[in-house]
């Protein structure tokens, strides 16, 4: 006989599906929700970290052709 392991995402699983199907599906919305301003905080950090770098001169900003010729070394 197979034994199962109690996984915290299990029990988080079990507890969910004990809830009336409308909690599920607010649930996941609520889940869904938050995923989206976890990104969105994210996104914002990286922009603050992206513009602070460019401030300090350690990023610049050029074409796809400036990119090219800065990765094979040529001016």
């Amino acid at each position: 006989m197979e034994q199962m392991i109690s996984t915290p995402f299990q029990q988080a699983l079990d507890a969910v599906e004990k809830l009336p199907v409308e909690d599920q599906e607010t649930l996941v919305e609520i889940i869904r929700q938050r995923l989206i301003e976890q990104r969105r905080a994210e996104i914002a950090r990286n922009a603050q970290a992206t513009l602070q770098a460019f401030r300090e001169g350690r990023a610049s900003y050029g074409t796809v052709d400036d990119l090219r010729r800065d990765l094979s070394g040529r001016s």
